[in-house]
């Protein structure tokens, strides 16, 4: 693959991840989820009629928003009356989305996502993970840049092979450790926790990582609509250090020299945002100079996209 060929399908990528800003988006017919007067979502237009039959939770539609009613006056009231709702829908077979509920595999409370109008604000109810795209409610994860530094100073890094039952993305490539912000957790603690769980990372070098950015992007498929926010950590990992399979979510990792990572990331082979993420790092880590690259400006752009 060419060098322009490798950028342009960069620049696909972002502007697929990004698709929720593109014209012809379902953007402009979406509802805005409101609680309190505050926006914590975008609901799609196939959704959205569909809450009408839940009066008691959800007031209808007024100058282009729904919002939950009044009476749920507390996070626990709201995350309980909507809870009731997704699990009917789930019954019903609505949305293949919720085929993902997830309490049957891990304890219900790992796959609680938080529900606010800005990440520093406390949340204003909790929500089941497979059901935020009805709502266009923002995902937050953390993603481990797991790389070594060999005594030529030559950067490779550990990517990890999705198992194959995954109910995303399976058996593509990802990072070494990665997941999703879960209620209750913080973020150093999430990125410790992921390292553990996903690749026997021991805790006394997974707190040595350390927070490098964000990469913010949203899309949208028949699912929903997905803002979605990612906690950027590099760790640099000892020489000889080898990660294991844990929770049976990876099958296999690799270590590849960077040249061979960014070759792969404009493949098919890799886990969309996984590729955004190592896209930042090869800015960062200067793997990708402004001078040589043409698209320098559109990578930037394309990985810090937030919705206002």
């Amino acid at each position: 693959m060419s060098h322009s060929q490798w950028s342009q399908k960069i620049v696909q990528l972002l502007r697929r991840m990004n698709n929720f800003y593109s014209p012809g988006s379902c953007r402009a017919s979406c509802f805005r989820f409101e609680i309190n007067g505050a926006q914590v979502g975008w609901i799609p237009p196939q959704v959205a009629p569909l809450l009408s039959r839940f009066p008691d939770v959800f007031s209808p539609p007024q100058g282009g928003a729904v919002s939950l009613r009044p009476s749920l006056d507390s996070p626990g009231r709201r995350t309980e009356a909507v809870d009731a709702v997704l699990r009917t829908l789930r019954q019903e077979g609505t949305f293949s989305c919720l085929k993902g509920w997830r309490d049957e595999v891990r304890p219900y409370s790992l796959w609680k996502y938080s529900v606010m109008s800005k990440f520093s604000e406390a949340p204003l109810m909790l929500m089941e993970r497979s059901a935020t795209s009805l709502f266009g409610v923002k995902r937050s994860g953390v993603h481990i840049n797991g790389y070594t530094v060999s005594d030529g100073g030559e950067v490779s890094m550990w990517l990890a092979r999705r198992s194959p039952t995954k109910q995303t993305y399976p058996g593509l490539l990802d990072h070494v450790a990665a997941g999703g912000l879960a209620a209750g957790f913080d973020i150093k603690q999430t990125v410790v926790k992921e390292c553990e769980e996903e690749a026997y990372i021991p805790a006394a070098i997974a707190e040595k990582a350390r927070p490098v950015s964000t990469v913010s992007y949203t899309y949208e498929d028949e699912d929903g609509v997905y803002p979605e926010n990612q906690f950027v950590f590099d760790l640099e990992l000892p020489v000889g250090f080898k990660p294991k399979v844990g929770d049976g979510e990876v099958q296999e990792f690799y270590l590849l020299p960077m040249e061979k990572v960014k070759e792969l990331m404009a493949t098919d082979d890799f886990k969309p945002n996984c590729a955004m993420v190592v896209l930042d790092f090869l800015i960062r880590h200067s793997f990708i100079d402004p001078d040589t690259e043409t698209c320098y400006q559109e990578f930037g752009a394309g990985l810090h996209q937030t919705l206002e």
